[in-house]
Formats: structure tokens, C-alpha cells, sequence
């Protein structure tokens, strides 16, 4: 299982999330940050060989 690093948008934390199969991408994961807890969308990308992974808060 291939962990993609993300970063909170309300405290700037680090960590991993398990990336979705490539043929469900892209996906919008409702995610709840690992230090904060507080809520965010993860949007999960994929192309070209590469899965890469953006999180935004829900105010954004």
C-alpha cells in the first residue's frame, strides 16, 4: 500500500494517506487531519506513472 504525504491547510502537519486504486483516481477523500483532527478534502491525482495527493480545508 503506497502512502501519499500530505499536508494539513490548518496546522501544517505531515503525514501519510493510503492512496486509492489508479483506476478509482482521481478521487476527493472527506479526511480528518492525523494531529489536528480537524476536517479536510483530500483530492487524489493520478498521470503520466505518478499518484500525487492535495488537501484543502473545508472553508476553502
Amino acid at each position: 500500500m503506497e502512502l501519499l504525504p500530505v499536508t494539513c491547510p490548518s496546522c501544517f502537519e505531515t503525514f501519510g494517506v493510503a492512496a486509492p486504486p489508479v483506476d478509482e483516481l482521481p478521487a476527493d477523500l472527506d479526511y480528518d487531519c492525523e494531529v489536528c483532527c480537524r476536517p479536510m478534502m483530500i483530492l487524489v491525482c493520478g498521470g503520466q506513472g505518478e499518484v500525487w495527493a492535495e488537501a484543502r480545508g473545508l472553508g476553502d
